[in-house]
């Protein structure tokens, strides 16, 4: 018999440093300050962490709002929202993302794929019918992060206190100082960054994979804990029309709760002119017709977190693996050069951990996933 999701959360809380990941989201992921408004996302699973990240905030003499999601609500709204209600946006959600000064998403599903029998078209609709919420979200101080969940243990083939301690050990959590561990890395990344800033191209060799991008121009970003949690990464907008080639992503993704493996995609031009899947092809395809962005690239980052050596199922790690390369459909950040735009943001994982290269004018930059 399963656990209910108040026996999960509390099994969690009773091995996860909890109150720790509370301290380090309030002050060096979201930099609370007094008066803020800071809006707290995630399922009831999420319980333990919202309720001391609460009480973080209130600490600091800020406004904390909590919003839970229930267990089914989303596949509800896809399955009975009208076109109206997918084409458009409430007015409450424009007036949050105008009033709120920090925003915390905490991923904890309450089901392994809870969105697989949801039609993709409407997913992607509704993405675009948000999107000037989404945007304006964006302006402001924001964090996504992981709560494990009994869903998120078994997507990663793991128990739920082993899964636990993954999730704390990927966070730095299990370090004396968790905010100086970032910090650490962050000054390895920012010399990373400043030797890529002198990049014109990028050249991506693996089995299935011979793919250029052109970044000369474009700023790189030292991720380091602050927007993600964890994080582990550098990233940049490649040059819309660069890319060109070929490219097989072997980590699969669940975008939405939707189990797409074997995604190859080739470029020409910086668009997509052909693309299959093993599992997932409606949803791929449904994908790169989101909008005119969706068929380009928004982001090419490189992984840089050796804490994570394995996929789990959640983006939010799985890009971060040590020695990975992964490229964004759709969407650009703005703060890197990025022009594209689009409603879609998805982000694939190219291993080059084994056989892998990533080139930088030439010059080999990671070799079978090491910094060369």
């Amino acid at each position: 018999m399963s656990d209910s999701w108040e026996q999960a959360a509390a099994r969690v809380d009773a091995v996860f440093p909890t109150r720790e990941l509370a301290e380090l989201l309030a002050d060096w992921c979201l930099g609370v300050a007094g008066g803020q408004r800071v809006v707290v996302r995630s399922t009831a699973l999420a319980t333990p962490l919202m309720v001391a990240l609460q009480e973080s905030v209130l600490a600091r003499e800020a406004w904390p709002t909590l919003e839970v999601e229930l267990p089914g609500q989303a596949a509800s709204f896809y399955r009975h929202a009208r076109d109206s209600q997918l084409d458009d946006f409430d007015d409450l959600a424009m007036a949050t993302a105008k009033s709120l000064d920090a925003v915390v998403s905490i991923q904890a599903p309450y089901a392994v794929h809870e969105l697989a029998d949801t039609d993709p078209a409407r997913i992607a609709r509704a993405a675009r019918g948000r999107r000037p919420v989404r945007e304006r979200m964006l302006k402001k101080r924001w964090c996504s992060t992981l709560w494990p969940t009994p869903a998120g243990a078994t997507l990663a083939g793991m128990e739920l206190e082993e899964f636990a301690g993954f999730v704390a050990s990927a966070m730095f959590l299990d370090r004396p100082d968790p905010a100086a561990a970032w910090q650490q890395l962050g000054r390895f990344q920012a010399g990373l960054v400043e030797r890529l800033a002198r990049v014109r191209e990028l050249r991506i060799l693996a089995p299935g994979t011979d793919l250029t991008v052109e970044v000369k121009g474009r700023s790189w970003v030292n991720s380091d804990g602050q927007r993600n949690m964890p994080s582990g990464e550098v990233f940049t907008g490649p040059l819309e029309a660069s890319a060109e080639g070929h490219v097989a992503f072997t980590i699969p993704s669940s975008p939405s709760g939707v189990e797409v493996t074997g995604v190859e995609l080739v470029f020409r031009g910086g668009e997509v002119v052909e693309s299959r899947a093993a599992s997932g092809g409606e949803y791929l395809r449904r994908a790169l017709a989101t909008d005119e962005g969706a068929r380009r690239l928004g982001e090419i980052g490189i992984g840089t977190n050796f804490g994570i050596d394995r996929p789990v199922g959640a983006i939010l790690f799985d890009e971060k693996i040590g020695g990975t390369v992964h490229l964004a459909l759709g969407r650009s950040y703005p703060e890197t050069g990025g022009r594209n735009e689009s409603a879609l943001h998805w982000d694939l994982i190219c291993d080059l951990r084994s056989g892998g290269r990533l080139l930088a004018d030439g010059e080999d930059l990671l070799v079978d996933g090491r910094f060369t």
